[in-house]
């Protein structure tokens, strides 16, 4: 039985859809009129960068903490903690996550699933909130919980990829009343911030080599600050937006250099929302919004490019770059081509983006997230096989893909969507917390098994 309760994710890919008119007009007035120039990279950084070891391909899913994990203490428990996005749920502004999929304290049923999927990488969310719930007050029975998840997906033979940051804040780096000062833009943030990636690397680094410092910063930014759709929930704040963004990219690069000190032969990676802007000459003649959201996508990873090691990429659809498209977007599963956010299934443009950031950076490639929302389990698996087919084709072009992250585990808390939208390669029984794979599932075992290393086969 399907769960009612359960379903996808939030990639910030899935962000864009939200924008509305605001979001176009809010971009412009931000200055993103000119194309993102790409970054000036010489033949010798490109065979640098190219001879970083990551081993055989990478196949995965990817999850988060915060739409997957139960809430785990009570409130008076000093272990008691909320994030900036419970704030935001108790003013109304999105569904209530409820328990999530018990993957705090149920675990080992994620653990069995990734065994039956034969994944050899997993992407898991830290919840920092859940790690520090009071300032410079740390939860080390949660430490050690997020250790003994990395431990036991290195023993079951799967490589551990820690995302430090995942969207959400710990509530005291959040006001919503004075939003200035919420988020990358507290005054408290940064100090602890690279307190909180400094323990937790220390803590992890016997077994984990590779890091997502943060998930999605290109989604979450517009969004918070131009678009009044995450917290802390500011309409066309173009000067807040550029301060908060280059907040993050500072911390970013902070994370990076952190991981590096700790453990020099860590991997860092990005993770970014990358939808494939499509050029609409008639009804954007001066490429204004097209170059606009260009640039939404590619800001923050030009920041930070250079100190990855890997460049992650999350695709889930294309858009025509204009403002009447805006309105159009989200609408639902209105035919065949479409999820059930509205997002049109584009598998050609999915090769069209990895080709574009493979110029642009020169830099190995990874999907971390690649994924569809629907009840119907033929599309799910059309939607897989579809885009892993224009991946290999990009890799038969000269595109430096190191692997492939599904979105995702298990249906689970899609922000504003709360329950309403189906990633997951399983199900899970709201009762028992029972997980049940999915015919998607079972196709992408059989997709691992029949693929196996592509970088050897592609070679």
């Amino acid at each position: 039985m399907r769960s009612h309760l359960l379903t996808p994710k939030q990639p910030g890919s899935k962000f864009w859809s939200k924008f509305g008119l605001g979001a176009g007009i809010c971009a412009l007035l931000a200055g993103c009129i000119t194309s993102p120039w790409p970054p000036h990279v010489t033949k010798a950084q490109a065979a640098k960068n190219a001879a970083v070891e990551t081993g055989p391909f990478w196949w995965g899913v990817s999850t988060s903490g915060y739409q997957t994990e139960d809430k785990g203490y009570p409130p008076g428990d000093p272990r008691y903690f909320k994030t900036d996005w419970d704030l935001y749920v108790e003013k109304g502004s999105a569904p209530e996550r409820g328990e999530g999929t018990y993957s705090y304290t149920q675990f080992d049923k994620d653990l069995a699933l990734l065994r039956q999927l034969g994944v050899n990488h997993y992407r898991f969310g830290i919840e920092w909130a859940r790690i520090e719930p009071q300032p410079g007050v740390y939860n080390e029975e949660a430490i050690r919980h997020y250790v003994t998840v990395a431990r036991k997906v290195r023993a079951a033979g799967i490589e551990p990829i820690a995302c430090l940051w995942h969207f959400t804040f710990p509530d005291w780096l959040t006001d919503l009343k004075n939003k200035g000062r919420s988020h990358w833009l507290h005054p408290d943030t940064d100090a602890h911030w690279r307190a909180y990636v400094a323990r937790m690397v220390a803590e992890l680094k016997p077994c984990v080599r590779i890091y997502a410092p943060q998930n999605e910063p290109n989604g979450m930014l517009p969004l918070s600050y131009l678009g009044d759709h995450w917290p802390p929930s500011e309409l066309l704040n173009t000067f807040a937006y550029k301060r908060a963004m280059r907040a993050c990219i500072a911390q970013f690069r902070e994370a990076a250099a952190i991981i590096k000190q700790q453990r020099p032969d860590a991997l860092v990676m990005s993770v970014q929302a990358l939808p494939y802007w499509k050029r609409n000459y008639l009804w954007d003649p001066t490429a204004m919004v097209y170059n606009a959201m260009r640039r939404v996508c590619y800001d923050h990873l030009d920041g930070i490019y250079d100190v990855c090691d890997v460049i992650g990429i999350n695709y889930y659809y294309s858009q025509n770059a204009t403002i009447a498209d805006f309105f159009y977007a989200g609408r639902g599963e209105k035919a065949s081509n479409y999820t059930q956010m509205g997002w049109v299934i584009d598998p050609e443009s999915f090769y069209n983006l990895i080709m574009d950031v493979r110029r642009r950076y020169w830099k190995p490639i990874v999907i971390s997230e690649n994924g569809i929302g629907t009840l119907n389990e033929q599309k799910k698996i059309k939607y897989l096989r579809d885009h892993v087919i224009q991946m290999r084709r990009a890799m038969a072009d000269g595109a430096d893909v190191r692997g492939y992250f599904a979105w995702t585990l298990v249906d689970n808390y899609e922000w504003h969507e709360g329950y309403n939208a189906n990633f997951g390669l399983a199900i899970m029984n709201p009762h028992t917390g029972d997980r049940t794979i999915e015919p998607s599932g079972l196709f992408y075992h059989n997709l691992i098994e029949r693929y196996g290393d592509l970088r050897s086969s592609n070679e």
